[in-house]
């Protein structure tokens, strides 16, 4: 299986009242459980990305929740209104529970 691995994008720095991007993917295959190891002819079973947290100094800012459906690495991007400097943390959740985290800082000024 290829490691999953979090990537997000956060400017280092914004001015205050600017509306910056935040972007974040993972890399994840997202078995539906509907597909078939090509070799042994068995049915892989289900492990997908099931929910996204972005939050900001420890308040949520932005959550998704994502079903079979979506595709392999998912890929968030959303707005921000940079107000004070903080740090940004990111979360993402597997069927059955494991976790996978980032985080970056932005600085206001």
């Amino acid at each position: 299986m290829a490691k999953i691995k979090p990537r997000v994008k956060v400017p280092k720095k914004a001015a205050a009242g600017e509306i910056v991007e935040i972007k974040a993917l993972i890399s994840h295959p997202m078995h539906t459980g509907r597909g078939k190891n090509k070799k042994t002819g068995k049915k892989i079973p289900r492990k997908i990305i099931n929910k996204f947290v972005a939050s900001f100094d420890g308040q949520d800012v932005f959550t998704a929740n994502f079903e079979p459906a979506v595709s392999a690495n998912p890929y968030i991007a959303f707005p921000f209104k940079a107000s004070k400097s903080g740090a940004f943390t990111f979360k993402w959740v597997e069927d059955g529970g494991a976790e996978f985290t980032a985080s970056k800082k932005m600085t206001v000024a």
